[in-house]
């Protein structure tokens, strides 16, 4: 597939209703395994929790991954914070470390890592950066409620 300029607005929309019904089910989880008082559950539970929050930030750059670098800039913004931490999990162990071209901007980000830092997100860290991602993605390439993209 080719680069992309611009998403239609139901693109935006598919992307924020999946990520809310995954974070509504892990909710439910958590509520679930917290009402049983047990501790294994409970350790399990936040083992499984950065790995499940690490597979939603992979999740959410492959909803946008062909958009293009022209539109999303390389000067640290949210898009590029997302596109650097699915590099990371990709191919860098976990580890940040920016992508060619991209700088990461530990200021203007969500999480506030910085490269060589663990890439350790919570739920609640991968909900802050879906929304400010969602918002961002929004701004700079959906095109107006009935428009064609």
């Amino acid at each position: 597939m080719l680069g992309r300029k611009t998403y239609a607005p139901e693109e935006l929309d598919h992307a924020r209703t999946a990520i809310a019904g995954q974070l509504l089910a892990y909710r439910q989880l958590a509520d679930a395994v917290d009402a049983t008082g047990d501790p294994r559950a409970q350790a399990a539970l936040e083992a499984f929790e950065p790995r499940f929050a690490e597979a939603l930030t992979l999740a959410l750059d492959r909803h946008f991954v062909h958009r293009l670098r022209a539109v999303a800039g390389k000067d640290g913004n949210l898009l590029n914070e997302v596109a650097v931490l699915a590099e990371s999990l990709l191919g860098d162990g976990g580890v940040v470390r920016p992508t060619s071209g991209i700088k990461l901007d530990r200021e203007r980000s969500v999480l506030g890592l910085a490269p060589g830092d663990p890439v350790a997100l919570s739920a609640a860290d991968f909900e802050r950066l879906a929304d400010a991602f969602l918002a961002e993605l929004d701004s700079r390439f959906v095109a107006a409620r009935g428009e064609v993209a």
